[in-house]
């Protein structure tokens, strides 16, 4: 359980089922967990604070109901007049309307931005803004009814939110991915597998539940100062050169390695379990 206050957040629901795991589940489940403002500005605040909050090592991401992970953007009026300027005059609604678009962005960036992993279970309909949070998570699960779909471009737009940036480098072909984008054609689980986007397919949600849980708290028993310095260190080697990322981590390690090594060596040569303090 955490010391933390999540109670403040009406469109997910934040449980703890294990020590130092987070599962945030997407609540809207009669809009297919379909995200409004509301919606995304939350999910910023919430992994904001996860990122910082002691009692948490790892999070879980999922949607609430049978029937969807989420179905993307909810197209509001709103939504569309917010996109669009408002009622500024040309050139300012364009600054307007970047504006929105980076809160946006800021919005899911928070997730890989998080200094703890987070594990996606996606399920059902995973439509459009789905594949960006997704592709901002570390580790992806999958249901085998799950239907994927980059979904921007039948409303004619290029995805904005981070699809574009990230899915090239988490799947295994450029000409696939571009496939996908090019067409929203929907894909299912296998494709998916095939293509790397996500690392296991399981029959249900119960089960993705069940195994996001079970990968989470082998994770959760190793050193916090470990799990979170290889996150920063994949993240930040993804976007250099091999060289860049060896100098930096070399960097990093030398300030990061001390006393949870000594405990890791110890309890390897003792045949006994590791406790680590929080961070």
């Amino acid at each position: 359980m955490s010391s933390v206050d999540y109670s403040q957040f009406s469109y997910f629901n934040i449980y703890f089922p294990a020590e130092f795991v987070a599962h945030v589940e997407i609540n809207r489940p009669r809009k297919l967990n379909a995200f409004n403002k509301d919606t995304w500005t939350q999910l910023r605040d919430i992994f904001h604070l996860i990122s910082t909050d002691p009692n948490v090592r790892i999070a879980i991401l999922s949607g609430a109901g049978e029937r969807a992970f989420t179905s993307g953007l909810e197209l509001s009026p709103e939504l569309l007049a917010m996109l669009n300027g408002g009622d500024y005059e040309e050139e300012r609604a364009r600054f307007m309307t970047r504006k929105a678009i980076r809160d946006f962005q800021d919005s899911i960036s928070a997730i890989e931005n998080c200094s703890k992993p987070v594990i996606g279970l996606a399920h059902g309909i995973a439509f459009g803004l789905a594949i960006d949070i997704l592709s901002a998570t570390d580790i992806r699960i999958c249901t085998s009814d799950v239907q994927f779909s980059v979904k921007e471009i039948d409303i004619a737009l290029a995805a904005d939110i981070g699809t574009l940036q990230r899915l090239p480098k988490v799947v295994n072909s450029l000409s696939w991915c571009k496939d996908v984008v090019y067409t929203a054609r929907v894909f299912g689980a296998q494709e998916a597998h095939i293509q790397g986007f996500v690392s296991n397919v399981v029959e249900s949600k119960q089960d993705g539940l069940e195994a996001a849980f079970e990968l989470a708290k082998i994770i959760v028993a190793k050193s916090p100062v470990a799990v979170q310095g290889s996150k920063h260190l994949i993240n930040y080697s993804r976007d250099r050169t091999v060289q860049d990322g060896l100098e930096y981590t070399a960097t990093w390690n030398a300030f990061a390695i001390g006393k949870d090594m000594k405990r890791a060596v110890a309890s390897t040569m003792s045949k006994s379990k590791p406790q680590y303090g929080k961070l």
